[in-house]
């Protein structure tokens, strides 16, 4: 990897800042899903086995008012993280001031402190998302060397990430963001072949960039979820009441055009009269008819992807095939699953959100070589765009 990580830094002694992405779910002020926290370890561990101070502060939910403080604090995350770790882990409930400057300087080699979401500085207009530059100066001030973690906000130029490495301090990548960077990055530079990527979920308009880029690099390109009917409309297709941005017609005639072969789209498709789990489903070849709305692929579309992913060696996923909360439209994505869950010898991704969430829920989480923590800077990644985050950080 051509970028600095935390292994190229001596961390003895040293204010180490860590960019984390502790963005976990809270109801109630409970953690409902711990795998960021859990997903940020080795780092923070490698920080204090090498003697580092591990000075850890991450953004929660879209702060823009003081009343969307309220449930939103990373005073759980702290908790969580101590209980994790095993030992004490100290919570500073400020974003700058004399508090946070005196809890850093009193600390030990070894020890580990959270300071509050870095979206709380957005409610006096947007510091923090605005990349505010004395914010971000503020924040380096703070340690000696700065570890960015966080790949689930490298494509966003915030004062947390982009605003703190712009101040010259010395900027690596911590085992999440190298681990990122090999596995999303070298699927799109540097692929084994044959590479093939599948894009599912609702809209055309999300993928564009992605087709567009992949369109040169991979070997079979696999169309599955809601934007499949807007594809089918180019191709003059019935669709029913299916799901259909008008405004990309045009654009996915010509992508079917440049792609040739190499686009698949699904042959069949799982419909029901209403978006609903409780209404009967049919299930149609080709068209889909008047009154219907297709919400997954059908199983000869399932046994299609299965034959174009025989042999494959990088597979990048992006997007479930169906409607995968409802269980009548959970199979397109299941079936997509156990494919590539059984392929031999082949560096499977998926790239966060939806289909990294239906991936852990359906049970296949250790079937897969890499699960992205970050489906907005895996998406830009796979379009081939650079990550702000990510060029903020120094160059071997």
């Amino acid at each position: 990897m051509a970028k600095k990580t935390i292994k190229d830094v001596d961390l003895k002694d040293k204010k180490v800042l860590v960019r984390v992405d502790f963005n976990v779910p809270l109801k109630d002020g409970v953690i409902t899903n711990d795998n960021r926290i859990v997903a940020a370890l080795p780092t923070i561990k490698y920080v204090i086995e090498n003697g580092g101070k591990a000075i850890l502060f991450s953004h929660l939910g879209r702060v823009k008012t003081e009343e969307d403080k309220a449930g939103k604090s990373l005073k759980p995350v702290a908790e969580r993280l101590g209980e994790l770790l095993g030992k004490p882990v100290a919570f500073v409930s400020e974003t700058r001031g004399t508090e946070l400057e005196t809890a850093v300087n009193n600390m030990k080699d070894g020890d580990v402190l959270v300071f509050e979401n870095t979206r709380f500085e957005d409610v006096d207009g947007k510091k923090e998302s605005g990349n505010d530059a004395e914010l971000g100066k503020y924040w380096a001030s703070l340690g000696d060397v700065f570890v960015n973690d966080a790949f689930g906000t490298a494509h966003r130029a915030h004062a947390s990430n982009v605003g703190i490495a712009s101040t010259g301090i010395p900027t690596v990548a911590g085992f999440l963001m190298e681990k990122e960077i090999k596995f999303v990055g070298e699927a799109v530079t540097a692929p084994k072949r044959p590479f093939v990527a599948i894009l599912g979920g609702a809209k055309v308009s999300d993928k564009i960039g992605v087709i567009e880029n992949l369109i040169s690099k991979a070997d079979k390109i696999l169309i599955g979820g809601g934007m499949t009917y807007t594809f089918y409309k180019a191709k003059g297709m019935n669709i029913g009441k299916s799901l259909v941005e008008e405004d990309k017609v045009e654009l996915a005639k010509e992508l079917i055009e440049k792609a040739g072969d190499k686009l698949i789209l699904p042959i069949d498709s799982i419909t029901a009269a209403e978006f609903s789990n409780d209404v009967p489903t049919e299930e149609h070849t080709g068209d889909v008819p008047d009154g219907q709305m297709g919400l997954d692929i059908g199983p000869e579309s399932i046994a299609l992807f299965a034959q174009a992913l025989e042999g494959a060696k990088t597979v990048v996923w992006n997007g479930p095939m169906g409607v995968f909360e409802m269980s009548n439209f959970a199979n397109g994505t299941i079936g997509v699953c156990e494919a590539i869950a059984n392929l031999a010898d082949a560096t499977t991704i998926i790239g966060g959100g939806d289909s990294a969430a239906a991936a852990i829920q359906l049970g296949f989480a250790d079937k897969f070589t890499h699960i992205s923590t970050g489906g907005g800077a895996s998406l830009e990644l796979l379009e081939g765009k650079e990550l702000p985050g990510l060029a903020a950080i120094n160059d071997k």
